[in-house]
């Protein structure tokens, strides 16, 4: 594997935690697996089910796979899927292309990098991992020299989707992308013909994502294979929160490779 990051501790495991790049197929396996278990079996998705128990796609063998393991158990137990302008060009497509339309975005290709299919072991979920992924996607995008983070975040349609609805109904001024960065999806969610009335909810990635500084958009896309409403999201690192810039986008400490 290869190393990106110091270890840190995680809660409440009190184990070691490590960052690194999946090097060998052996590696994506145990990423797919992991998805399998938070994205097909937790979420009750039956007709993604496979006896391979994974889940993958086409983009897997063109993507870059974060890996946060647990040093004491060898467990993957936290992955993001990266994909950078050249990997694009060679596969053809971003992944978001399949459910939005991104011409508006064509000027900033050769420095967009994608990330998706975030997933964190449940017994894992303190914050030490997500903090270990996204120090890895800073890590990713100063490799490929990319200035724009895209990616969607998932809202669940298990309560008839009023939760997606109100969440775009909920979204200020400061989180809507400027009508230039604005993108179209091709399967759009009807966020007009949910009930009134209802709190927006908003899901820990997609929190983390505004609270950086990401726009939304535009209106959310339906994926009804994985039962979700997406929004797509851009984050310009110039916009990135001050916070944030300080903590990810640090130059890194030299590492030993494993």
């Amino acid at each position: 594997m290869r190393l990106l990051s110091n270890s840190a501790d995680a809660n409440p495991s009190t184990s070691k935690l490590t960052l690194s790049l999946a090097s060998t197929k052996k590696e994506v396996r145990e990423v797919q697996r992991l998805r399998y278990k938070v994205f097909i079996e937790t979420m009750n998705l039956s007709a993604l089910a496979n006896s391979e128990e994974l889940d993958k796609d086409d983009f897997d063998d063109y993507c870059d796979h974060l890996i946060v393991r647990d040093s004491q158990t060898l467990k993957v137990v936290g992955t993001y899927r990266v994909m950078g302008p050249d990997a694009a060009r060679r596969k053809g497509q971003f992944y978001s292309e399949q459910e939005f339309d991104l011409s508006r975005l064509a000027h900033l290709r050769n420095s967009i990098a994608e990330a998706g299919r975030a997933c964190i072991h449940p017994d894992y979920r303190s914050g030490a991992v997500i903090m270990l992924l996204w120090a890895g996607l800073a890590s990713f995008m100063r490799k490929e020299r990319c200035d724009y983070l895209m990616g969607c975040a998932s809202v669940s349609l298990n309560d008839g989707g009023h939760n997606a609805a109100a969440l775009y109904h909920a979204m200020s001024r400061d989180n809507l992308a400027p009508p230039d960065y604005r993108v179209t999806p091709l399967l759009p969610f009807p966020i007009e013909e949910r009930e009134p009335g209802h709190t927006a909810n908003t899901p820990p990635l997609l929190k983390g994502y505004l609270r950086s500084g990401a726009w939304v958009c535009g209106e959310p896309a339906w994926d009804p294979d994985f039962h979700s409403a997406d929004f797509f999201l851009l984050l310009p690192l110039s916009k990135l929160d001050a916070r944030y810039a300080r903590h990810y986008l640090k130059e890194p400490k030299e590492a030993s490779p494993a």
